[in-house]
């Protein structure tokens, strides 16, 4: 399996990974052979990479660091709140929390994490997918800071809730992926206080949850929103879901940034350093996150293309790459460079 931009699809192409939607309804099965109507339907719902079947690459597993079970139950419920925010009605707290605690369990009890894969998206579940990822990200980022279980689940329930302030928003504001006009910028910045105000009211929840949704847009050298704080003054759960907030949006299409593969936004995290995040917290994230993900297609300084088949996670910007001998990249038989022993060889650009 390997990974591929829509805009490259072929006709025939067998699909390697299931699409779904929020609700977790299944849009485009797994193993399903893709035809020019299925190609335009992926390109109109606005999805940018897919996963398809190829035997030269039968033998690469795409592991992703949740269940797609949990991730999909999770997507439909904070679809589920979000409506009930936005209606003015109660949404289940409870339900809420018993989801984080399994996303919390079950990366606990993984040994060894690194982030590579990267989580297919339509123009209908952007948000709610970028809710679960950021709980997911922030998770695995606490738990390499060794934050107990307590704190793990505050965390990660405020990570799933940090943008619920968005549901009292215009849905048309909320939406919109051209740039925005300073007025209108200044009403999205209402969303940090607006979650606040809806979260706090919450008892079923930690006090943190609520400043995590308050402050997950404050920046260490005090440019950010709502109150211009400073590095001391801004909670530290909330510094890791404004870090893991970033990447998401920035790794991923209809988020109102430009999107770029996971080695560009890691560069441009590192230059944030300093004005946005502390160094350490960044530094800690990015020894989590594969900066070539597992299955996308890659040239090296040979010449040579070829597909990141597995990760070194000593050294995340040094995978394994499986590369072909013929320039047109059909030959059946390849080689495989571990870059953490050949250090001469590297990466040069992504190509998928």
């Amino acid at each position: 399996m390997r990974q591929v931009s829509v805009n490259s699809l072929k006709i025939g192409d067998v699909l390697g990974k299931t699409i779904y939607s929020s609700k977790g309804r299944v849009l485009l099965g797994k193993d399903v052979k893709l035809t020019p109507l299925y190609i335009g339907k992926l390109k109109d719902m606005g999805i940018s990479i897919v996963y398809i079947e190829d035997e030269r690459f039968d033998d690469v597993v795409l592991e992703d660091v949740i269940s797609e079970q949990q991730r999909w139950e999770a997507m439909e419920l904070i679809e589920k709140s979000s409506q009930a925010v936005r209606l003015g009605k109660d949404m289940n707290g409870f339900e809420l929390k018993n989801i984080v605690s399994k996303i919390v369990e079950e990366i606990m009890f993984k040994k060894d994490i690194l982030v590579s894969l990267m989580d297919i998206r339509s123009r209908d579940n952007q948000m709610f997918a970028h809710a679960v990822n950021v709980c997911v990200l922030s998770t695995v980022l606490g738990k390499a800071m060794l934050l107990d279980r307590e704190k793990l689940e505050t965390l990660a329930i405020g990570a799933l809730l940090h943008d619920i302030g968005k549901m009292q928003l215009e849905p048309e504001l909320v939406c919109k992926t051209e740039k925005l006009t300073t007025d209108e910028m200044e009403r999205l910045k209402l969303h940090t206080t607006l979650g606040f105000e809806e979260l706090r009211k919450r008892k079923e929840f930690s006090l943190v949850v609520p400043h995590i949704a308050f402050q997950h847009h404050e920046n260490i050298n005090g440019t950010g929103y709502p109150r211009q704080l400073k590095d001391g003054e801004i909670h530290p759960l909330a510094q890791i879901v404004a870090l893991t907030d970033m990447y998401d949006k920035l790794t991923t299409d209809n988020s109102g940034l430009q999107r770029v593969m996971p080695h560009e936004a890691c560069e441009i995290l590192m230059g944030l350093v300093g004005k946005v995040f502390p160094l350490e917290l960044v530094r800690l994230f990015l020894k989590n996150i594969a900066a070539y993900p597992t299955g996308v297609t890659v040239r090296l300084n040979t010449g040579e293309i070829g597909v990141v088949v597995d990760q070194n996670l000593s050294m995340p910007v040094r995978p394994i790459v499986r590369v072909f001998d013929d320039a047109d990249y059909n030959s059946s038989k390849g080689k495989e460079y571990n870059m953490i022993e050949r250090r001469t060889i590297f990466i040069t650009e992504v190509l998928s």
